[in-house]
């Protein structure tokens, strides 16, 4: 038996689109289960140094539920690299402002650093509402 290794060309002609409805899950098992879509574990053809995951549209992402108190005590920190620069928001106050970030944030911090970290990223849209541009693609829903 021969090992092949997967071929970019071979992965973009076999991308699916799938659908994903925020509503009433978990932040934590849902961004767990995109994150394996968008880099294509659930393939038998995954290989590490190749993107071979599909593309991911998730809806109503302002109705996703944090567990336990995280709602308030969870910290999304950034930095503006000047003295003093530091900025907290918790998880309530970004919800209001910017529902997608949640999601966002939890699907990125499950990829890996390396070069297709920005590539996978990319395949992945988050909407606020149950309304978004994607369905000419056919959207696959997700189990």
């Amino acid at each position: 038996m021969k090992t092949t290794h997967p071929k970019l060309a071979d992965m973009n002609a076999n991308r699916e689109w799938y659908l994903v409805d925020a509503k009433n899950q978990v932040l934590g098992k849902l961004a767990t289960k995109i994150a394996d879509t968008l880099r294509g574990k659930n393939k038998p053809c995954w290989h590490p140094s190749v993107d071979c995951g599909d593309n991911v549209v998730v809806i109503n992402a302002e109705k996703v539920v944090l567990t336990g108190q995280k709602e308030e005590k969870k910290q999304y920190i950034t930095h503006s690299k000047y003295p003093g620069g530091l900025k907290t928001k918790t998880a309530r106050n970004v919800r209001e402002s910017h529902p997608e970030r949640i999601i966002e944030g939890a699907v990125a911090g499950m990829m890996p650093r390396n070069r297709l970290r920005k590539h996978i990223l990319s395949k992945l849209k988050v909407y606020a509402g149950e309304n978004h541009p994607h369905t000419a693609q056919q959207l696959k829903p997700l189990k």
